[in-house]
């Protein structure tokens, strides 16, 4: 679930009730592990690239009703084989390449992703219920029939360590690029052996996501997967959590995305749109979601306005910029690096 889609100015449109209990510390992004944030790409790691993980939550929330946050953990290891998430074999391939590049990444997760990820996720019980588990992988697996039974066996000790019942937490799992000269489209006739094994399983399809490479996803192949799981999750959840709110009531109310983004130079502009005279508030908030400076508190008429912001005493890291006006309310991100 780590990803490979570059991330565009669309991905980082962000929604506060979208959340990502962040697994890593990096200064880049602004983040300290363990705390929750505004989820806004990259979610995995300080320099991974976009994930279906993003458009997964992306979705969700704009599904679900208001009073819904949506929240995220994402430890994932790309290019690894399926079992260094066995917390018995782990130890037997957290070294399946020699390059920095994937070494580093499990030496990150202090040499076993299965129990960061299990530390992380029974911090997060403490603030919210886990609903869910979503898989994409299967490269380095090719062609192993027995794939499925290592998916059971972590699926298992998930459920176990963190006092989950299948029923009420099922796994999402997700096909590999199956579009012309991919690499390890075979895998999708093994990954969809999983509900065999494990009646709660759910098959992602891949069909009709781009790819980047024979291997990966395209940026918009990325984006459309990760919105197939949110479709089948919302399947799955108890009916009077979702909501088919009618946002035809906002019409005319926006705000649009942030210009420049990444920040170029020492302002920004930020553009709205409102139908006809109203008071709006214009704020900036920090990574963990703290304000930081009011721009905007006064009436507004109707119509479309620019406020520039100068900016360059911010540290590097990933803002928000929180609009509200009558009962529309939209947030959006900047990445200043």
């Amino acid at each position: 679930m780590e990803g490979q889609g570059h991330i565009e100015s669309q991905d980082l449109e962000a929604d506060e009730r979208f959340k990502v209990f962040q697994s890593l510390d990096c200064p880049n992004l602004g983040r300290e592990k363990e705390k929750w944030y505004t989820a806004v790409p990259p979610s995995c790691q300080c320099y991974s690239k976009l994930s279906p993980a993003d458009y997964f939550g992306k979705t969700m929330v704009e599904k679900l009703n208001d009073s819904i946050t949506i929240g995220i953990i994402n430890v994932a290891v790309g290019g690894c084989d399926i079992r260094l998430f066995d917390k018995d074999i782990y130890a037997e391939y957290d070294s399946t390449y020699k390059e920095s590049w994937f070494l580093d990444k499990v030496a990150a997760y202090e040499g076993n992703p299965y129990q960061y990820l299990v530390n992380l996720a029974q911090l997060s019980q403490q603030d919210g219920v886990i609903k869910g588990i979503l898989l994409h992988q299967g490269e380095t697996n090719t062609g192993q029939t027995a794939w499925p039974s290592y998916v059971q066996k972590i699926y298992n000790d998930l459920l176990t360590d963190l006092s989950l019942d299948a029923m009420e937490v099922p796994i999402l799992a997700g096909e590999l690029v199956s579009a012309d000269g991919n690499c390890c489209g075979s895998m999708n006739e093994i990954i969809n052996k999983l509900p065999d094994l494990i009646p709660t399983a759910h098959i992602i399809s891949s069909d009709g996501c781009g790819a980047a490479d024979n291997a990966h996803f395209n940026s918009e192949g990325y984006r459309i997967i990760g919105k197939r799981y949110a479709e089948k999750m919302l399947t799955l959840l108890d009916q009077s959590i979702i909501s088919s709110i009618n946002k035809s009531i906002f019409e005319g109310y926006s705000l649009l995305n942030i210009y420049p983004n990444p920040l170029a130079g020492d302002s920004i502009n930020v553009t709205f749109s409102i139908p006809s005279n109203t008071h709006v508030t214009l704020r900036l908030l920090g990574p963990s979601g703290a304000e930081i400076s009011e721009l905007a508190g006064r009436l507004f008429t109707s119509g479309e306005h620019t406020i520039s912001h100068n900016v360059s005493d911010l540290p590097p890291g990933i803002y928000f910029y929180k609009f509200k006006a009558d009962d529309f309310v939209s947030s959006k991100s900047i990445v200043i690096r």
